[in-house]
């Protein structure tokens, strides 16, 4: 054997034997809220040379076992064993600590000590699972216990871990087998569940949209309507309007023109109103000859009818209907010269 592998040899032995003599850690120890836990002293077996085992929390004497004396247990929760293994009865969450044990022979000398740290954890709840067909979303909550895992199985395939809560989505309409896990260090709990949802379930969704897009469709026309009828009714409106207007200015007009009557007397016959012609004379009818040229005719005026006013040619075609009254005719008086000879 050469020198250089003498030496690694020896490095490799001092190595072992260090590391087989260092000082033992704390022993992590878990246990669970509610529930018994026994804390066994590993790499001891009792034998004759033993006599004295000793557990402590936190350097208070918890039990002690003794060959010579009687059996110490300081409270009903605490039972150590023969061979040395302290049970805990209902754990609680004041019991967590450190806890030691040590193991003496007959002449008193320690042979063995371990030390252990107890940490007491609450066991995970049964998981909760829901789920909506509307939107193919599946739910799995826990509860309670401490530091929980959940893990969500799709028909044996893992597809989601988290804490507390698990949201999926899924995309397959058929059926389909869920499986949810809670776990932590000192407890799992499971739920399975197989969900099966109809396609009609999948489409409420598109129906309340289809539904909501016809009703807004039909408003939209309903007023586009109005708006058109709307439109179309006000040129009508106007030119209403319009004759209106004119037609109330003509009666102003017409009004305005007319003269003002009595209210209650009649319009009187302009033929009636005239005096009678004098005895002798012969009323003219409408086609009568005109005086001969040499002739001169002379009106005595003590004689002459009265001619009244015409009136206004505005209101001459409203206030004369029917034909023409005919008028009295007026006959010339004879030359003086021919009564005479006469």
């Amino acid at each position: 054997m050469s020198f250089a592998c003498q030496i690694l040899a020896n490095f490799l032995l001092i190595f072992i034997c260090f590391t087989k003599g260092a000082a033992p850690t704390d022993i992590i120890v878990l246990g669970k809220l509610g529930h018994d836990i026994n804390l066994n002293i590993p790499e001891f077996q009792m034998n004759d040379t033993v006599d004295d085992i000793k557990w402590g929390k936190n350097s208070t004497k918890v039990a002690q076992y003794s060959v010579k004396k009687k059996t110490y247990q300081r409270e009903e929760k605490y039972h150590i064993f023969k061979n040395g293994t302290l049970k805990i009865k209902r754990l609680e969450r004041n019991d967590s600590g450190t806890y030691k044990a040590e193991v003496y022979d007959w002449y008193g000398k320690h042979i063995l000590g371990k030390q252990f740290d107890l940490r007491i954890l609450e066991a995970v709840s049964k998981p909760n699972m829901s789920w909506s067909c509307t939107n193919t979303t599946l739910t799995c909550r826990v509860t309670s216990g401490t530091n929980p895992k959940l893990k969500l199985y799709q028909n044996g395939k893992s597809v989601r871990e988290d804490n507390k809560v698990i949201v999926y989505k899924w995309s397959n309409l058929n059926t389909v087998q869920f499986k949810c896990t809670a776990s932590n260090d000192v407890s799992e709990e499971s739920r399975m569940e197989k969900i099966k949802c109809s396609e009609q379930g999948m489409n409420i969704y598109l129906i309340l949209g289809i539904c909501v897009g016809g009703i807004i469709l039909l408003v939209f026309l309903a007023l586009l309507i109005l708006y058109i009828s709307r439109r179309k009714k006000q040129p009508r409106r106007r030119n209403g309007e319009e004759l209106d207007i004119r037609a109330h200015r003509i009666t102003s007009e017409e009004r305005s023109r007319k003269p003002h009557q009595i209210p209650g007397s009649a319009p009187q016959n302009p033929a009636a109103s005239q005096p009678p012609p004098p005895p002798g004379h012969r009323t003219q009818a409408p086609g009568h000859r005109p005086p001969p040229p040499g002739h001169r005719v002379q009106h005595q005026p003590q004689h002459q009818p009265q001619k009244r006013p015409l009136p206004p040619s505005g209101t001459q075609g409203h206030q004369q209907k029917g034909p023409p009254l005919p008028r009295p005719r007026v006959q010339p008086k004879p030359p003086r010269g021919a009564t005479e000879n006469s």
